[in-house]
């Protein structure tokens, strides 16, 4: 008999994660929003945004080890609780001088949080769920992700553009401290395994057996994760860094309105992804993975009309429009890989080794951000009325790693 997926238990971690991801999304498009309309550089954006990265790669792997460990819930709710208390600080330091390194070190702050959060996140989907509903229960939670991530960029562009950053903090912060309520209530299985000694030599013998899992174990895992990196560095990192640049700096849209406008654009980013991971959860049966490379073809291949737009036309408005609905394909395509990919990742991993092995695949995926992040800020800043060769640079090398992707699943469905 198949056990239902919407449990209550699970039905609590998706109602936090809205709340929770609602303030993630907002706060993570108002602060550096802010920053850049500050100082109106590319490069410095570039450069800072890849900074709050760093924290995020070295404290995944920390979060994997203390998933497998302790239970998860408590892990959602001490995190929720101390990332308001980040929130509230900076809205009381904000006034100060030295706001760019404020900045700086609150994002790395928050995607550090965010780095130990979400493994505990990923490894309680099979806790809670049945195998036969690990693509479903994914598919929920990225489809919720997509959804907060809608949400928040949209509404905290109408509210920053109004009222300025200060109320966005407050709501952000009013969104952690209601998830971490909600979180409390919910009951995980866990095993709680003891420790051979302190928590780096834990982490380092624990990343350890992981690789070697998807190294020799698992290889395919390996090269799924060599996948993600590329795309991650060549195309992630542009989307992240154009976006902003290109919407509220380069088109000849007015300030405020063009605030606004980037609101909206992150908004239909998430709707690509919230459409992609509904996709992804109705059409599960129907998802194979020797057909994903094709996913990452048509993510590749969306990212061309920009670089014609740009190139061919002058008009503000036309330019964003294209941007627009072309960030929203590319996001709706990867966020059904994803979803497969994650599905695919749980069904092939023993539940002891899920914390650690899910820290290793985004502690690795993630050093591919930064990376991407400071080279397109710099690109941006050297090419500039020149745009459009930077996402064709993009197009074409997303493209090659696409079609490599397709060939390796496709060998791997013939084995």
């Amino acid at each position: 008999m198949k056990q239902r997926l919407l449990s209550k238990d699970f039905t609590l971690v998706v109602i936090g994660q809205i709340i929770s991801l609602f303030g993630n999304a907002a706060i993570r498009f108002a602060l550096p929003l802010y920053l850049l309309n500050l100082t109106g550089s590319s490069a410095l954006y570039g450069t800072v945004t890849a900074c709050a990265f760093l924290p995020a790669i070295l404290l995944s792997p920390v979060g994997g080890i203390v998933a497998d460990r302790v239970n998860k819930g408590n892990i959602m709710v001490i995190l929720d609780f101390f990332t308001a208390a980040v929130i509230l600080v900076f809205s009381l330091c904000m006034d100060g001088a030295g706001l760019v390194l404020l900045v700086t070190l609150t994002l790395m702050l928050l995607y550090g949080i965010a780095g130990a959060y979400q493994p505990a996140v990923q490894a309680s989907i099979p806790a809670l769920v049945s195998r036969d509903n690990f693509m479903a229960g994914n598919s929920i939670i990225n489809a919720i992700s997509s959804f907060a991530s809608f949400i928040g960029p949209v509404l905290g562009g109408v509210l920053y553009s109004a009222y300025g950053l200060k109320p966005v903090l407050w709501v952000c912060a009013a969104c952690f401290i209601l998830s971490a309520v909600m979180e409390i209530f919910i009951k995980i299985p866990s095993e709680k395994r003891a420790s051979d000694g302190g928590i780096w030599k834990t982490a380092k013998a624990d990343f350890a057996e992981s690789l070697r899992f998807i190294r020799k174990e698992r290889p395919i895992i390996g090269k799924a994760l060599l996948v993600i990196c590329g795309i991650n560095l060549f195309l992630a990192a542009m989307i992240m860094v154009a976006l902003p640049y290109l919407i509220t700096e380069v088109l000849d849209l007015e300030a405020v309105r063009a605030n606004r406008l980037y609101g909206f654009a992150e908004g239909a980013l998430a709707a690509g992804g919230l459409a992609g991971g509904i996709g992804a959860g109705i059409f599960a049966d129907r998802l194979s993975i020797h057909k994903s490379g094709n996913l990452v073809i048509y993510c590749a291949v969306s990212v061309f009309p920009v670089s014609a737009s740009l190139l061919l036309f002058s008009s503000g408005m036309i330019n964003y429009i294209v941007i627009t609905v072309c960030c929203f394909a590319v996001m709706l395509f990867s966020t059904v890989f994803t979803v497969q990919m994650m599905a695919f990742i749980q069904a092939e991993t023993p539940q002891n080794l899920m914390g650690k092995v899910i820290a290793v695949i985004l502690t690795v995926s993630m050093c591919a951000q930064p990376l991407g992040n400071a080279m397109y800020g710099i690109l941006f800043e050297i090419g500039k009325g020149f745009e459009y060769i930077v996402v064709l640079f993009s197009g074409t090398v997303s493209l090659i790693i696409a079609v490599r992707t397709r060939n390796i699943f496709k060998k791997f469905a013939e084995k």
